[in-house]
């Protein structure tokens, strides 16, 4: 529980476009480019200690941020006559020399990079003591200028070549509805994004159905001719229905999708208690 008179942490969430991110502590992520630049405060309380929570921040600016941050947390101990202001700047100063050592002279953080420091700490007899044991540091490392530009620019004289790239997809037959629809899932470069429902009605199908990935889209109940079978067609043709597909926000695409991939579970789950009703 959080000590008496201690507010929830502060948590600031900065999410910031350009940083390929490398992690010091349990995890490594790899974030490239982000397209909006994002802010977000919630407030989070744990069931152990209180924790410092810096959010994303410059480098050159994390030793301003880690004093407003303890000072915001710990207003009311000092309300309460628990801390006093000098208090909670010495506490702050001292971790804040802690933190210059490790980013600067040990990671090797440029003042441009983006950190974001977590550590939890309890109020002793006058004193904020910091435990250690629990400090979490993640660093966003910038990437230059010239070699962002030549990626941009290499990537850019292809753009036609990866948007047509981007919508040759395959399917991978799931099964069949209790009423005869069939259920395909989508593949994108091997790896399932979607689910696509047929409807045959001889010669001609009524399909519907989304994808997630490379961009969401949704397919409605659209009626199509074709030769062969279902299979043949759809392998052949899914590239060219998803290209006229509508783009719609992700959770719409997930939302269509696990509706079709329900009804083929439902169908499965039919089955087997039908089987059941017959050994009875």
């Amino acid at each position: 529980m959080l000590g008496a008179g201690l507010p929830p942490p502060l948590i600031h969430f900065w999410v910031l476009a350009g940083y390929f991110v490398v992690i010091v502590g349990e995890r490594l992520w790899d974030i490239t480019y982000l397209s909006l630049p994002t802010i977000r405060y919630i407030y989070e309380v744990d069931g152990g200690l209180p924790t410092l929570r810096t959010g994303l921040v410059v480098a050159a600016g994390y030793a301003d941020k880690v004093r407003r941050v303890l000072f915001a947390q710990l207003r009311d101990a000092v309300k309460s006559g628990q801390l006093t202001n000098q208090d909670v700047a010495m506490a702050a100063g001292s971790l804040n020399r802690f933190l210059f050592e490790l980013l600067v002279n040990e990671l090797k953080v440029d003042k441009l990079d983006v950190v974001r420091v977590q550590i939890d700490y309890e109020v002793k007899e006058s004193k904020v003591v910091f435990d250690f044991s629990s400090l979490r540091v993640e660093v966003w490392r910038r990437l230059p200028d010239e070699e962002v530009e030549r990626v941009v620019r290499s990537f850019a004289s292809r753009a036609e070549e990866v948007i047509e790239e981007a919508l040759r997809l395959d399917v991978e037959k799931l099964g069949e509805t209790d009423v005869g629809d069939v259920v395909y899932r989508v593949l994108y470069r091997g790896a399932e994004v979607g689910a696509i429902l047929v409807t045959p009605l001889n010669g001609k199908a009524v399909v519907r159905g989304a994808v997630v990935e490379p961009t969401p889209l949704v397919v409605r109940r659209t009626t199509v001719e074709f030769e062969g079978s279902v299979d043949e067609y759809l392998r052949r043709s899914v590239s060219d229905i998803f290209r006229g597909a509508q783009n719609v926000e992700r959770r719409e695409a997930v939302r269509v999708v696990n509706e079709v991939l329900a009804l083929v579970r439902a169908a499965e789950v039919g089955e087997g208690l039908e089987g059941e009703a017959e050994e009875a």
